[in-house]
């Protein structure tokens, strides 16, 4: 973005004015930079939370409908030859399994999202502020 007079080293020449003005035109492009890469990373983590709520969600929703479709008949498959309780009991601890390794995934990509701060940004700017500081105790 900065062409090669803005980047030069300063001259003795140059009057304090230009300096500072190259100074606040070079921290205003930095900045710019920053809100990108902050931009860019607090989207990739709303991505990561919908991919979780969305895996959450079939969960819940897989378990609602499994429960519906498949309870009764597999109840009275098993009642054939178990107790009419047993079976709904054996029934429903499979449905709670597979509930539950859903929930675990969907839980696992919303861990990954948290904390819905930019990290990669912050790190960036305080390097940036730890190189200004030394570069004007110079």
């Amino acid at each position: 973005m900065s062409s090669t007079a803005e980047r030069r080293p300063p001259t003795a020449d140059e009057s304090v004015g230009v300096l500072v003005s190259r100074a606040s035109e070079q921290i205003s492009a930095l900045v710019r930079e920053e809100m990108r890469l902050a931009r860019a990373e607090l989207g990739e983590k709303g991505k990561r939370f919908g991919t979780g709520g969305g895996l959450l969600g079939a969960a819940a929703l897989l378990g609602v409908l499994v429960a519906q479709a498949v309870v009764v008949s597999a109840v009275a498959a098993l009642a054939l030859v178990l107790p009419v309780w047993a079976s709904a009991l054996i029934v429903a601890a499979v449905l709670a399994a597979i509930a539950g390794v859903l929930a675990v995934a969907g839980k696992k990509q919303i861990a990954r999202a948290v904390p819905p701060v930019p990290e990669q940004t912050v790190s960036s700017v305080k390097a940036d502020v730890a190189e200004i500081k030394e570069r004007a105790h110079r």
